[in-house]
């Protein structure tokens, strides 16, 4: 039997269709988004009241921030991404758990002794600090569980100042449940009344490289950004994986069935704006995402970062769309029709960026449609407006 594709008109923004969603978000469209650090935080929190059932995957390579010691002393996957996340997606109203998000979003005072720090984490431990005894059984007998199981793996050594609360326990989640993220990511998006799915790409403790223009080598995702280190001063040629932190040791990963599945099974796909090879190319390394999203006739959307991303050097719309399509072809296949991979280009031409500048002749020449629209507003310059960026992608749903 020959597939029937059922095609139709589509108004930007369409705020019939938003106001639908925004009465029954329980019912929202299934949106997949490949991301990573906070850039898509703010633009969560106003897309979870439109839908329930977005799908965030994020890269779990983050070697910068508190999620550093975690990493170098339990030997684990990034988990500071997928906190985040979780509690830009979490339940906000009066049905949801504030208590339990002022304790996932505290962190320790980074200018204490570890020695007292130390005294506050078993106090919490042991339900007496105020922020856990706020928290409702059987809850809290949870968190403390998991904070004792922290508590005992940590090394007298570890480094407590400015530790993210959340990121203690879910480490100590995952210390308990035999090192796999996705049970104590499932358990406490439940507590917190998680408004959609956040998943770690892949459960596997890696690090990205990158070589540069210049025939140097990197290893580390802090080292790339150009947020805690000096920006690149030369152009990424290619990214990768590594299994050890410091040096190359190549690595694979592979992408879970669970995680395929919710690729496959999304209604839009969106490369969204963030840092554009650690957040966004990054979630595409494992094998079998490229594969899993060409396999899906849903629309799939690149929606360019505004202004220069210090991970783009050197690049222009164009080689963005080049790279994008590189690196999803490296698993998808080098034959794969870029109709499979990217079918549409968001952005607002109205806020002038080397990367609002595509060519003519290269949509054409790949069946890709750019959709200019307004995406920036008064107050969000020079960021993406998220009411509007929400509505936008809704439009194409």
């Amino acid at each position: 039997m020959n597939s029937i594709h059922v095609t139709r008109a589509v108004q930007m923004p369409d705020l019939l269709r938003a106001g639908r969603y925004r009465k029954s978000p329980e019912l929202g469209p299934h949106m997949l988004f490949f991301s990573g650090g906070s850039a898509l935080n703010q633009f969560s929190q106003v897309l979870k009241l439109y839908t329930h059932n977005s799908v965030h995957m994020v890269t779990p390579f983050d070697s910068g921030g508190s999620s550093a010691e975690l990493r170098k002393t339990f030997q684990m996957p990034s988990i500071g991404d997928l906190r985040s996340r979780l509690m830009a997606l979490a339940d906000e109203t009066i049905t949801g758990h504030p208590e339990v998000y002022q304790l996932f979003t505290h962190r320790l005072n980074k200018n204490s002794k570890n020695s007292e720090l130390l005294l506050i984490l078993e106090a919490m431990c042991s339900g007496k600090d105020e922020l856990v005894r706020a928290v409702p059984n059987p809850m809290r007998r949870l968190i403390r569980t998991q904070l004792g199981y922290f508590i005992e793996a940590m090394p007298p050594s570890f480094n407590l100042r400015g530790a993210s609360i959340g990121n203690l326990i879910l480490t100590g989640g995952y210390l308990n449940n035999h090192q796999h993220l996705d049970p104590i990511i499932f358990l406490f998006s439940k507590l917190v009344g998680v408004r959609g799915t956040v998943r770690a790409t892949v459960n596997d403790n890696l690090s990205l490289g990158a070589d540069l223009a210049d025939g140097s080598r990197i290893i580390g995702q802090h080292r790339l950004t150009g947020k805690e280190k000096k920006p690149l001063a030369s152009q990424i040629n290619k990214i990768f994986l590594s299994a050890d932190p410091d040096r190359l040791m190549p690595a694979q990963a592979k992408l879970r069935k669970k995680n395929r599945k919710l690729i496959t099974n999304a209604e839009l796909i969106c490369y969204p704006p963030g840092s554009f090879y650690t957040s966004l190319i990054a979630n595409l390394l494992p094998d079998g995402v490229g594969k899993a999203i060409a396999s899906n006739d849903c629309p799939k959307v690149y929606i360019p970062n505004l202004g220069q991303d210090p991970e783009q050097i050197g690049m222009t719309m164009d080689s963005s769309i080049k790279t994008l399509l590189q690196y999803l072809r490296a698993d998808a296949g080098s034959k794969t029709g870029a109709e499979r991979l990217i079918n549409f280009i968001l952005l607002d031409s109205r806020f002038k960026s080397q990367l609002n500048h595509v060519s003519a002749d290269l949509l054409k020449e790949l069946g890709i449609q750019l959709i200019d629209t307004k995406l920036v507003s008064k107050s969000s310059v020079p960021l993406y407006d998220p009411e509007l960026l929400v509505a936008a992608l809704l439009s194409l749903t």
